[in-house]
């Protein structure tokens, strides 16, 4: 597996449409990028709640059978990459249940920072949770509120959760989407001739030929059903916190995030990488698929060409069998492999948009020169990472970071480049739209926009003892 930050989720609704189920999968399927562990469809006809989910892609899941079964105008769907919570079908989203107000399913992409503590407390009043997901936290606290109707619920539900999430519920009176009131995950609405769209990122639009009407705004609740859509807005305004490795890394460079396109952010990423970090070099190359926009930008604006020097397999399994016999570097052979031809004997900028522990990048490194490479500069399109993310990114512990221990000209040395420099903080905040105080950079610089109560901060392990 490649050393990068795993993926999310990925999270789509839409209502108003006799192929509701089907432009879900079709959703899905576009948003695979942001889950690949399990997914899961729920379908309302009317009268009926429907469901199908299971651990797996998107495309081995569901088949026109099980499509069939999933009847309706509307629907929600969530593709998996757990970060609380087993993988286990339990887990597996929508999640699904019956109380006072009727039937509901709930899809959640982000991550409860105070989970634990609200379980517990649920719990020692006699809540007995299904799963260990901690969007259950958020059905448990609407099925106890004694609000009248699902948006005076789910409100009260989300005044007690801390956290990020972006929300799409369907419920017998209408399918809902809310965001926190950061904004630190992402969530669009858009029109699909008489349907609304609810989805993480716009290239689930595109694939249905959806229109992007807007994003829903930091701390807004939407409710869509006969009577349209209705906006509510229940939580006191705030300075908003967009998860800023949603344009380094994790977005699909053709959707638009934050009402902005991907893919130009990251090339101005790597315009700013150039300017701020160029060395004498013959050819820039990316680490496929995320590097290449930053790549092409870092070559623009150093005058430099660009070439493919890495070839990736795009069509390696989730498992595969390795050799009996080891073969040096098998991890990353498996996925990329170098161009001989185009690297022999040049001096070589090598652009990619992240390192986490530094293992992936050492072995490339090592490949880019075993093909003949004279020299190997690695150039990172954001600055160096130091922090967990509790956001909804899996990420790895503190002491496992090798920049939150190790100074730049260490980390050089273990990858063994020639020469290796990020993308300032500065320099980053500048190639991003909204310039800043607008994200959260807590990857970056361990500065984390919600604050976290002493209880938190032992429940979820914010301070790594393996770091001291």
């Amino acid at each position: 597996m490649f050393d990068k930050f795993h993926e999310e989720c990925g999270i789509f609704g839409i209502t108003g449409s006799k192929d509701a189920a089907n432009m879900t999968y079709l959703g899905l399927y576009a948003l695979q990028h942001r889950g690949q562990e399990a997914t899961g469809i729920v379908s309302w006809d009317g009268k009926t709640f429907h469901q199908e989910k299971g651990v797996g892609l998107v495309s081995d899941l569901f088949n026109k059978e099980r499509l069939g079964h999933l009847k309706g105008t509307s629907a929600i769907g969530h593709n998996r990459y757990s970060t609380t919570g087993e993988n286990h079908l339990k887990n597996v989203q929508p999640i699904m249940v019956n109380f006072a107000l009727g039937m509901l399913a709930l899809a959640h992409n982000g991550n409860l920072t105070n989970a634990a503590f609200l379980r517990d407390e649920l719990e020692a009043y006699g809540a007995i949770f299904q799963s260990t997901s901690d969007s259950e936290v958020i059905i448990h606290l609407m099925a106890q509120s004694r609000q009248k109707d699902i948006i005076g619920r789910l409100t009260e539900a989300l005044h007690r959760v801390k956290g990020a999430y972006s929300l799409v519920i369907l419920t017998e009176h209408g399918l809902v989407g809310a965001r926190d009131p950061y904004g630190l995950r992402p969530l669009s609405l858009g029109r699909v001739k008489d349907a609304w769209v609810l989805a993480s990122e716009t290239c689930a639009f595109d694939l249905i030929d959806a229109e992007f009407i807007r994003d829903v705004e930091p701390g807004e609740l939407v409710l869509i059903n006969e009577n349209g859509l209705t906006s509510y807005k229940p939580f006191p305004k705030t300075d908003p916190a967009f998860c800023v490795f949603e344009y380094v890394y994790f977005s699909r460079p053709d959707s638009r995030v934050f009402d902005h396109q991907v893919y130009e952010i990251r090339k101005n990423l790597g315009r700013q990488l150039a300017r701020e970090t160029a060395v004498p070099a013959d050819i820039v190359i990316p680490v496929p698929d995320s590097g290449v926009p930053a790549a092409l930008g870092y070559a623009e604006a150093g005058n430099l060409r660009y070439e493919t020097g890495l070839i990736r397999n795009h069509y390696v399994g989730r498992t595969f069998i390795e050799p009996e016999q080891a073969i040096r570097h098998f991890g990353v052979k498996i996925k990329l492999n170098a161009v001989q031809d185009v690297l022999k004997g040049k001096r070589v900028v090598v652009v990619d948009d992240s390192i986490v522990r530094g293992t992936t990048s050492r072995k490339i490194i090592k490949m880019i020169r075993h093909a003949g490479a004279r020299e190997v500069h690695l150039r990172i399109s954001s600055p160096p990472i130091i922090s967990p993310c509790y956001y909804g990114i899996d990420t790895p512990t503190r002491s496992e970071l090798i920049a939150s221990s190790h100074s730049i000209e260490e980390i050089r040395s273990y990858i063994t480049a020639d020469s290796l420099a990020y993308l300032s903080m500065d320099g980053m905040l500048e190639a991003v739209p909204h310039k800043t105080n607008k994200y959260c950079t807590a990857c970056f610089s361990g500065h984390y926009p919600i604050p976290f109560t002493q209880e938190e901060v032992v429940q979820i392990g914010l301070f790594d003892p393996k770091s001291d």
